[in-house]
């Protein structure tokens, strides 16, 4: 396939997706239409539209690129997407998610959690915790489909980053939500498409799925001294239970990403715009089917790029990606490398415009909520909007971009899978308790609940930056403050702070809200109104009304 080829299929795309942009500006007629598609998005849209914005470069590249490293072992983190991330986000939270905003005429999620629980603190406070941690979680997504360019097609990484941030910043900017969910279900056939026809290339240039798994298998000799020093046994085997890599691949990269995704502001705001409950159940098959080849397929083809390049080079996948000149292997090559040496040159253009789908589908989505967390910031106590608000939102959509560009161009290599992790792991702590809290326990105060959002995301931040030992080198604080790079050694430096902070989010939201004023039955009626056991479908503009006491 020649380059004049390749340029008419980019531009194609790009006609398609700004032809979609165009479609949401048009639909896009006020604050609803811009923030929650208008409530009347069809259920396979959504959960296309959730699983594209949830799945980006980030889980293909880097996450894929972990798996390069550390082996088949990160197939744990698709069983708990496919079970947290779709069936029990879809079935358990989706459903009263949707009952709760139309309740509450919500149209954020830091709008949603300010009117369940009657306080202005916890909107500014979850729309600060957005505005800041979003960037980097965008970066990490951003440096995902600029190292494919640049490792795959040969294109310039800095330009390459200046293409996506303008692409995704003119439809988010004028298309809104509405906008976003259009190309979002391009992106994800696109998407979808992608990675069938890469599984199967993958198996067929190692000689078969059986001969595939045989020949990686048998090469566990090859696993650097390093690495079998921490645990690893092999790409195809588990690491050894307890050791340091089982304790970062299962409670940081499995599940600070798997339990993390419960919490995303911008995937559960995708549940207010549906028409009612019962379109939740019509997402599940098709979100579920989506994320299984999506994280299936990144991880397995990660793992088995070491058989290939060990054919081919004769060196594993991390050799292939190590700078000369440093000795540090970048894992976020792995992928990209495995495509462009392994794959015909045709397929790498097609996996070019499937990353950069995956890229721009989450982007999209990210950009979205922080220009969305700058309306949760102005928006008047009594849950009025201010005038100008999507305005207001599109300057917030341009800060969030342009701070996503520095970042992408200041973060260090691998750095993909760690900044993924962190973002869902802060969110997590800060708003798993409370999102449970407000769908399910009608005890729940509001001190209650802005404690437990406060202390599980301060505990978080410091373990990032004092502790775990992943970021708290890359930051350097702790190294500025007291002479060493993270305070205590193993096991604590290994452990994800998630599993730290979550917990005590739980219970200081749970012990202060016991000991605290609880809600009026007047407020309850009116946030839980519609919620049975069988959760009844909410006809578009009204609320099956509860029995009354």
């Amino acid at each position: 396939m020649g380059q004049y080829t390749f340029y008419i299929m980019v531009g194609v795309y790009t006609l398609i997706i700004a032809f979609c942009g165009y479609l949401g500006y048009r639909h896009t007629r006020d604050a609803k239409d811009y923030l929650i598609a208008g409530s009347s998005v069809h259920p396979a849209l959504m959960a296309l539209s959730y699983g594209s914005t949830f799945i980006s470069t980030s889980a293909i590249v880097g996450f894929g690129g972990a798996a390069g490293m550390y082996g088949m072992s990160l197939l744990w983190l698709t069983a708990c997407n496919i079970i947290f991330g779709v069936f029990v986000a879809f079935v358990f939270f989706g459903k009263r998610t949707k009952i709760l905003g139309t309740n509450l005429a919500a149209h954020t999620f830091p709008e949603l959690m300010a009117k369940r629980f009657n306080s202005k603190f916890i909107q500014n406070y979850s729309a600060v915790l957005i505005a800041v941690a979003m960037p980097l979680y965008a970066a990490a997504v951003m440096i995902g489909g600029a190292r494919f360019l640049e490792q795959a097609i040969n294109i310039n990484y800095a330009l390459a980053l200046v293409i996506f941030a303008v692409l995704v910043g003119i439809y988010v900017f004028y298309g809104g939500l509405k906008g976003i969910m259009y190309t979002d279900a391009v992106q994800a056939m696109i998407m979808f498409v992608g990675m069938v026809i890469l599984i199967f290339s993958t198996y067929t240039a190692l000689g078969g799925v059986t001969e595939a798994h045989q020949k990686l298998t048998d090469m566990a000799y090859l696993v650097p001294e390093s690495l079998v020093a921490q645990g690893h046994t092999g790409w195809t085997t588990m690491p050894v239970f307890g050791s340091q890599i089982w304790l970062y691949v299962m409670t940081t990269l499995v599940l600070g990403v798997g339990i993390g995704v419960l919490a995303q502001p911008h995937l559960a705001v995708r549940f207010m715009t549906l028409k009612g409950t019962t379109d939740v159940n019509r997402a599940v098959i098709v979100g579920g089917i989506f994320i299984l080849f999506m994280t299936g397929v990144a991880f397995v083809v990660g793992a088995l790029s070491n058989a290939y390049f060990y054919d081919a080079y004769g060196q594993i996948s991390l050799a292939m990606v190590t700078d000369p000149a440093t000795g540090a292997p970048n894992i976020d090559k792995i992928i990209p490398m495995f495509i462009g040496e392994a794959l015909p040159d045709w397929f790498a253009y097609l996996f070019m415009l499937c990353l950069l789908s995956a890229a721009m589908s989450t982007l999209s989505g990210q950009f979205h909520v922080i220009g969305t967390s700058v309306r949760d910031l102005i928006q008047r106590k009594d849950g009025t909007d201010r005038a100008n608000t999507t305005g207001l939102a599109r300057i917030g959509v341009l800060v969030g971009l342009i701070a996503t560009l520095v970042l992408s161009f200041k973060l260090p290599g691998s750095i993909i899978a760690i900044a993924t992790a962190m973002f869902f792991g802060l969110c997590a702590s800060a708003f798993l308790p409370m999102y449970i809290a407000a769908l399910y326990w009608p005890r729940a105060s509001k001190t209650g609940v802005v404690a437990g959002m406060v202390a599980g995301s301060v505990i978080f931040i410091l373990s990032v930056l004092f502790v775990h030992q992943k970021e708290a080198v890359i930051f350097g604080i702790s190294q500025l403050l007291f002479g060493k790079p993270y305070l205590f050694g193993f096991p604590w430096n290994i452990i994800d702070p998630m599993v730290i902070s979550l917990p005590v989010g739980f219970i200081v939201t749970v012990v202060v809200s016991l000991v605290t004023a609880p809600f009026g039955e007047k407020h309850l009626e009116k946030c839980f109104q519609g919620i049975k056991k069988d959760l009844e479908q909410v006809p578009q503009g009204q609320v099956a009304l509860s029995a009354k006491k």
